[in-house]
C-alpha cells in the first residue's frame, strides 16, 4: 500500500489492520509524519508537533497488539487536537500571543480519554486566538490555507484540524466549536464535522472562554463512522466539568449499522433570518435533500422562523472575551488581533439589560426549536451561506464578500450555525458538493437534544448516496 493510500485511509480501517497486524501503527504513523513534512509547509494546519512522542505511543499500540492484551478503542490510530485544548508538557498557545510559551501541567479531560483509548497524538493543529472568530489566523502561527485552494482561508475556529484531514495530515482531529467552529471548517474544507450536544463531550481545564455554555468539544474526520468512533471514546460525564452529563451506554460506530426505517425531516436555507445566501449553495441544498427520496423518509420544506439571534449571541460571546482579557488587552494591545480587540470592546460596553435580553433571546430561539422538534425528527440547512474565500485579514481587519449585493460579516457567515450553540443541539456539518471553482459546500444535519444517534445515522445515510472520499486535494 502506497503511503499516500495509507494517509487517507479511514481511521476503522485503520484500526483493523494495526489489530491484524497487516500494517503496524508505527508504519501508519510514520507514513503521515513524512506527509506532515511536505504538506503543512503549505497549508499550515499544524502549529507545534510532536512526533518523538508519535513514535512512542505507536510502539506503544503495536506491542498492545504483539502481546494480546486488551486494545482501547482507538489503539494506534494517529490524531491532532485543536491548539485551545491543554496538553502536559506539550506547547499550548491558544492561538494567543500571550501565551506563545505555555507548557501545560495537565491534559485536558478530551486529551487524556483519546490517549487513554490508544491514539497517537501528532501535535497541535492551528486556531485564532482563543477560537474567536470563524476563520483561522494568528499572530504566531499566521494564516491555514484551505486545501482545495489556498488563496483561501479554511474557516475556523477549528481551520487547523479540518485543513489536516483534507490534507491527508491524520484521520482523527479533535475540535471545538463554539459558533460554529468545527462545522464552518468541515464545510470550507469538505470534511465531516460534529457538533455533539452540549455536555456530551466534557471539557476542563479551559482558558479564555467565559462564554462556555455555548462551547462544545467534537470531531473533524473523513468519514463518519470515524466521528462514532471518536465519540464512544470523549462521551461521558466528568465532575469537573458542571454541564457534562453521564454515559448514555450507546454504541455510535454499531448504530450505524441500521438505518431509520422512518423520519420526517425538515430543511430551510433561512431558519427564517437569514438573507444571504449563495445561489449554487441554495441549489445544492435543494438538489441533496431530494437525494433522500432513495429512504422511506418524508422530507419537506420546514415553516421554521427563529427570531435573529445575532444580537443575543454576540452580546454572550463579548462579553465573555471582555471579562477574560480585559486585563491583558489594557495591558499589551498590541498582542490581539484588530477582530478579538472590537470584540473586547463591543463587551466592555455591554450592560446588564442587554445581558438579560440577550438571555431572553436565547429562550426564544430554543423555544421554536422545541416546538419544531414535535413534528420533525432532523433539521437540514447548508452550513454556509458561501464556499471558503480569500479574507482580509490583521493589517486591515476581516473583508467578507459580498453575496449578491450583500456584504456578509462575522456572524452572517455563521447564520447557520451559531443559533445550535445557543440551543447546544447537536449538528453535522457533510460534504454536499463543490462550487464551479472546485470548492467543496457543506450541508448541515442538525438534531434533537442528546440524539447524536440520529444524526449520526442520516449522515451515513447521506455519506453512502453520495460519497466524497475519492475526491481529495491535488498540491503542486
Amino acid at each position: 500500500m502506497k503511503d499516500e493510500e495509507i494517509c487517507y485511509l479511514a481511521a476503522y480501517e485503520m484500526k483493523e489492520k494495526i489489530q491484524s497486524q497487516e500494517l503496524s501503527s508505527l508504519e501508519i504513523t510514520e507514513a503521515i509524519i513524512e506527509r506532515i513534512e511536505k504538506i503543512n509547509p503549505i497549508v499550515n494546519a499544524y502549529c507545534t508537533t510532536n512526533f518523538d512522542l508519535a513514535r512512542e505511543l505507536a510502539k506503544k499500540a503495536d506491542n498492545f497488539v504483539k502481546r494480546g492484551e486488551t486494545l482501547g478503542s482507538l489503539n494506534g490510530i494517529p490524531t491532532s487536537i485543536k491548539d485551545l485544548m491543554q496538553t502536559k508538557g506539550i506547547r499550548t498557545t491558544f492561538g494567543s500571543r500571550l501565551y506563545e510559551n505555555f507548557i501545560p501541567e495537565e491534559n485536558d479531560v478530551a486529551v487524556q480519554r483519546l490517549l487513554d483509548a490508544g491514539c497517537v497524538m501528532l501535535g497541535k493543529t492551528n486556531t485564532p486566538a482563543f477560537g474567536h472568530i470563524a476563520l483561522t489566523n494568528n499572530q504566531i502561527f499566521g494564516e491555514t490555507k484551505n486545501p482545495w485552494d489556498i488563496e483561501t482561508n479554511s474557516g475556523g475556529s477549528s481551520g487547523g484540524a479540518a485543513a489536516s484531514v483534507a490534507s491527508g495530515l491524520g484521520p482523527l482531529a479533535l475540535g471545538s466549536d463554539g459558533g460554529g467552529s468545527i462545522r464552518v471548517p468541515s464545510s470550507c474544507c469538505g470534511v465531516f464535522g460534529l457538533k455533539p450536544t452540549f455536555g456530551r463531550i466534557p471539557s476542563y481545564p479551559r482558558i479564555g472562554i467565559a462564554f462556555k455554555t455555548m462551547d462544545h468539544y467534537g470531531s473533524i474526520v473523513r468519514y463518519v463512522k470515524d466521528a462514532a468512533l471518536m465519540l464512544n471514546a470523549l462521551k461521558g460525564n466528568h465532575p469537573a466539568d458542571s454541564n457534562s452529563f453521564p454515559d448514555n451506554d450507546i454504541d455510535y460506530f454499531n448504530v450505524l449499522k441500521d438505518t431509520p426505517p422512518k423520519l420526517k425531516i425538515g430543511y430551510s436555507t433561512s431558519l427564517g433570518f437569514g438573507k444571504i445566501l449563495a445561489e449554487e449553495v441554495e441549489k445544492n441544498l435543494l438538489n441533496s435533500v431530494q437525494k433522500f427520496d432513495q429512504y422511506d423518509w418524508d422530507v419537506e420544506e420546514a415553516k421554521i422562523k427563529i427570531k435573529n439571534p445575532e444580537f443575543a449571541f454576540n452580546t454572550l460571546v463579548t462579553i465573555g472575551y471582555a471579562y477574560d482579557l480585559q486585563k491583558a488587552y489594557s495591558k499589551s494591545p498590541e498582542d490581539f488581533d484588530p477582530d478579538l480587540i472590537a470584540q473586547i470592546r463591543l463587551g466592555l460596553d455591554n450592560n446588564s439589560m442587554n445581558i438579560g435580553k440577550a438571555q431572553y433571546l436565547r429562550k426564544q430561539v430554543n423555544e421554536v426549536m422545541y416546538h419544531y422538534f414535535n413534528d420533525y425528527d432532523i433539521l437540514i440547512t447548508p452550513t454556509l451561506p458561501c464556499t471558503a474565500f480569500k479574507p482580509g485579514w490583521l493589517e486591515t481587519g476581516t473583508i467578507f464578500p459580498i453575496i449578491g449585493k450583500k456584504a456578509l460579516n462575522i456572524t452572517s457567515w455563521m447564520t447557520f450555525t451559531y443559533p445550535f450553540n445557543l440551543t447546544g443541539l447537536p449538528a453535522a456539518s457533510i460534504p454536499s458538493g463543490w462550487d464551479d471553482l472546485g470548492k467543496p459546500i457543506g450541508m448541515q444535519i442538525v438534531g434533537k437534544r442528546f440524539d447524536e444517534k440520529t444524526v449520526l445515522q442520516v449522515s451515513k445515510a447521506f455519506e453512502e448516496l453520495c460519497p466524497w472520499q475519492d475526491k481529495k486535494p491535488s498540491f503542486k
